[in-house]
């Protein structure tokens, strides 16, 4: 992974862990719908996306209809390692 200290999901804190399942299970969303499917605050969310960039599972890129907002996604890194844990628990 591409973190500075070879940090992982698993030293994540449980915060960022949700909002990765979040990203996993809807795909593409807003920071503002990070928060209403996790139900974490404003400030958690940022925190555990900027967590997640960090370590190169998280993509941010503009949200066309609304400028003002980002939207992120999964990388295809951590796509292949989910679909790599899948298989693998098969």
């Amino acid at each position: 992974m591409a973190g500075t200290d070879d940090e992982t999901l698993d030293d994540l804190p449980p915060s960022a862990k949700l909002v990765f399942k979040v990203l996993e299970y809807n795909g593409t969303l807003t920071q503002k719908g990070i928060v209403e499917e996790s139900m974490l605050s404003a400030r958690t969310v940022r925190y555990a996306l900027e967590r997640l960039e960090r370590i190169g599972l998280v993509e941010e890129d503009v949200y066309f209809a609304d400028a003002r907002q980002n939207i992120y996604e999964l990388t295809p890194q951590a796509i292949e390692a989910i679909e790599n844990s899948e298989a693998a628990a098969d």
